[in-house]
């Protein structure tokens, strides 16, 4: 939305300022200050997520790595279930058919949010570990 106002901005400002020179460096700063109200946000994104994980409260700072060690189960559990196949087909079959409906049956918005818990733990942990590797 933001990139949509600039580029009406950008616009008007082609039309107000006649001089080439003042134009650009209208231009320039309102590019400038975008850049900084997105830096801005991030920040604010990036301290929450690292509040969050910084917790004294175990259900705060344990929410998402939490649920990442059940997907991994989740995970190991499909891979052992292959191997168990080996031996005894139509169970694994029947086994994986019910897992299957079931996965189906959690709704799409789970689903996101699944990815996006996953991604801002891992960024907030990356951006962490960075952090104190500068510091």
């Amino acid at each position: 939305m933001i990139t949509q106002l600039a580029t009406g901005v950008l616009a008007l400002i082609d039309k107000i300022i006649p001089d080439p020179a003042q134009r650009e460096d209208a231009k320039i700063k309102l590019l400038q200050t975008e850049g900084q109200q997105a830096l801005t946000a991030m920040e604010a994104q990036l301290r929450a997520i690292v509040a969050e994980a910084q917790s004294a409260d175990p259900w705060t700072s344990r929410a998402r790595p939490s649920f990442l060690y059940v997907i991994y189960f989740v995970i190991l559990l499909c891979v052992v279930g292959a191997i168990v196949g080996i031996w005894w087909p139509a169970e694994v079959t029947t086994a994986s058919q019910n897992l299957s409906k079931l996965f189906r049956a959690v709704p799409e918005e789970l689903w996101a949010l699944f990815g996006v818990g996953y991604l801002g733990y891992t960024g907030a942990r990356s951006f962490e570990k960075t952090k104190g590797r500068r510091g």
